[in-house]
């Protein structure tokens, strides 16, 4: 198994823990559309700004969002670079399973073969 650099690991946990919440993953998709501010970000969800805020935290701890204060306002958008770092986890897993599962063919197909061969042939009438 592949062995992750600690700071690497911990990267990907805060990541995927972040996008675990819908409440996480709907403000993120708003974010797609551009900046907003927290009000903005709680406003689908019914939700308090300091509720709205926690979830902001979460989304910066992970590293998915930056947020600027000016003022009383604050401004967050969308930083997707983090995501290269599960995108690249994500792809070197699906190759992993790929090859495992190319192996796993060639294996059946083998048995496959074997059993035919193992097969006493029936003679026509």
């Amino acid at each position: 198994m592949v062995q992750q650099q600690p700071a690497r690991s911990a990267a990907l946990d805060n990541l995927f823990h972040a996008l675990a919440d819908p409440t996480r993953r709907a403000m993120l998709q708003s974010l797609a559309g551009g900046q907003r501010n927290i009000g903005e970000l709680a406003a689908p969800h019914r939700m308090s700004f300091a509720a709205a805020s926690k979830h902001v935290r979460v989304l910066e701890a992970a590293g998915l969002v930056k947020r600027k204060i000016e003022g009383r306002a604050h401004l967050c958008r969308i930083d997707p670079s983090i995501l290269r770092m599960a995108e690249k986890w994500i792809g070197d897993r699906r190759a992993a399973w790929e090859h495992h599962l190319d192996r796993l063919g060639e294996f059946l197909a083998e048995q496959e073969a074997e059993t035919r061969r193992a097969e006493p042939k029936r003679r026509k009438p």
